[in-house]
């Protein structure tokens, strides 16, 4: 078998037997990957393997693989960096269940994407370090529209006053588009959220840009961003832990 060291954020995890799981995990050195773990009520080390696996957390191990076995295996497990919040906010680990389960819905790619683990990687301690309660409950939507990037449909082009957001085409256009489900306020909202998150790598933490919404806009910008998302990826449609965070913003 091959052994090698890498970094992860785990996506997902599903219970395989008695005491064994099968975990997703975005790593650094070879994209979305899945790997059979037994005995995660044993207690070895810093914790239990079930404990680090939660969606979100943020893994340093030494991984095995082999050509003739679907999944990898784990040889040594630890938290990379330690939560400090997530885990213990309800608001946090909402918005934290929301981002696994959009990435291991959408992200299959089982090659190594720098851009993309490194986004993810820094959205996570970002939202760890976050203490502005209205932070918090954007952050879902800075989220999303700075992974439209990593997926390929990042709007194409500049906003301008009164200019509607064209789903089909990913750009902002000033003649309503039939269909749309974008509105004008939504699609200025959309500009002002690019701004945000600034370049590809750049830190949500690192921006400073608040924004004031109510409950009703944030979830309607949510609406709106999951119908782009889902006219391109149709796995998004999927995705059951939208009503979770409608509830709780």
């Amino acid at each position: 078998m091959r052994s090698y060291k890498a970094r992860g954020v785990v996506l997902h995890t599903i219970k395989y037997g008695d005491s064994g799981l099968v975990a997703y995990i975005l790593t650094d050195v070879g994209g979305r990957q899945s790997y059979m773990v037994q005995g995660v009520r044993s207690s070895r080390g810093h914790g239990s393997k079930a404990a680090l696996l939660q969606p979100m957390f943020l893994v340093g191990f030494e991984g095995l693989s082999s050509p003739r076995a679907e999944m990898h295996r784990f040889r040594e497990l630890h938290a990379a960096v330690p939560l400090r919040s997530i885990p213990f906010d309800v608001r946090k680990s909402t918005v934290a269940l929301f981002m696994a389960e959009m990435l291991y819905r959408l992200v299959r790619e089982v090659e190594a994407n720098s851009p993309l683990f490194d986004f993810v990687w820094g959205a996570v301690c970002d939202l760890d370090a976050l203490n502005g309660p209205a932070d918090v409950a954007n952050f879902h939507l800075r989220f999303m529209v700075g992974l439209s990037r990593h997926l390929g449909f990042y709007p194409g082009n500049e906003w301008s006053p009164g200019c509607w957001f064209d789903i089909r085409e990913g750009l902002f256009t000033p003649v309503e588009p039939r269909g749309s489900r974008f509105s004008r306020e939504n699609a200025e909202l959309l500009a002002r959220l690019m701004a945000g998150v600034g370049t590809p790598t750049a830190g949500f933490a690192t921006q400073n840009n608040a924004l004031s919404l109510n409950r009703g806009q944030r979830a309607d910008f949510m609406n709106a961003m999951l119908a782009y998302f889902g006219y391109h990826l149709d796995a998004v449609r999927d995705i059951r832990s939208v009503d979770i965070l409608r509830e709780v913003f």
